[in-house]
């Protein structure tokens, strides 16, 4: 069997500091891959522009002009992390057999990519990259995380525990998700919603290479927000029950004063 074609797509926002080392590293994986014979030679990193605005974007010219290997799509503004993310599936999807999707940052272990693919071949159209544990992080961001996967699960969100946006999906896979048409983007609660065969890798999540996190409190809060209103039915029931409530009791006021009126 020919080996697959595999796409890697990289959503990029003001990552002018950790790009060139996150390129190199990529390449060097991809160059194992392909001499290995595990995929194609037509197998390519996919960098996604977030509207960025310092030189990330004249980067990854650079890097495809110096390279084939690296490709790139540009958004002309900032349309967030799953935004660029979905822009960058969807146009890989046409090109590749699996797409595996990965943030900039060198924080995802890249070896992990291997253990994906071998279960892609054995079967399964989506591969969780989830995290063995949480050693690394402070006790703030393992406190918030973990309250935040059990929150989504008391609302009903069918999400993988441990699992931020690692994964692997097939052509099959992404053709289905490309079905769907939701406007608040969570992709991480999305995409087990599509069915088929799914596996997980662990690995170990490292320190950031360089630069800042892209997601402080305040944009995790907006992020956990619209996972829970785009997945779940929940918040709709509590406010139709508290509107029906209020509605209620603003009609029983209604009548006592009627009657109180009538009778005198």
């Amino acid at each position: 069997m020919p080996a697959h074609t595999l796409y890697i797509v990289v959503p990029c926002y003001n990552e002018e500091e950790v790009l060139h080392e996150t390129a190199s590293r990529l390449k060097v994986k991809m160059t194992q891959l392909m001499e290995g014979g595990v995929i194609s030679p037509n197998s390519r990193v996919m960098f996604v522009n977030d509207g960025s605005r310092d030189k990330t974007w004249q980067m990854i010219a650079e890097l495809h002009a110096s390279d084939k290997i690296f490709s790139g799509v540009n958004l002309t503004r900032n349309r967030g992390h799953q935004n660029a993310l979905l822009a960058g599936l969807m146009t890989a999807k046409d090109q590749a057999d699996m797409v595996i999707s990965m943030d900039a940052d060198l924080q995802d272990d890249i070896n992990a990519v291997d253990g994906m693919i071998a279960k892609y071949y054995e079967g399964c159209d989506i591969v969780y990259g989830v995290r063995s544990s949480r050693k690394k992080d402070t006790f703030f961001k393992r406190f918030t995380a973990e309250g935040f996967y059990k929150f989504m699960e008391f609302m009903g969100a069918e999400i993988v525990f441990n699992h931020a946006d690692y994964r692997l999906m097939s052509k099959r896979a992404l053709e289905g998700f490309a079905e769907y048409k939701e406007v608040n983007l969570f992709l991480r609660g999305l995409v087990p919603m599509i069915g088929y065969k799914t596996a997980t890798v662990e690995y170990e999540r490292g320190e950031r290479f360089a630069g800042e996190s892209k997601y402080p409190l305040k944009k995790m809060l907006a992020f956990a927000l619209e996972g829970i209103t785009s997945l779940s039915t929940k918040p709709l029931r509590m406010i139709s029950y508290l509107g029906g409530g209020y509605l209620l009791r603003q009609s029983h006021y209604a009548v006592l004063c009627t009657c109180s009126v009538g009778a005198g």
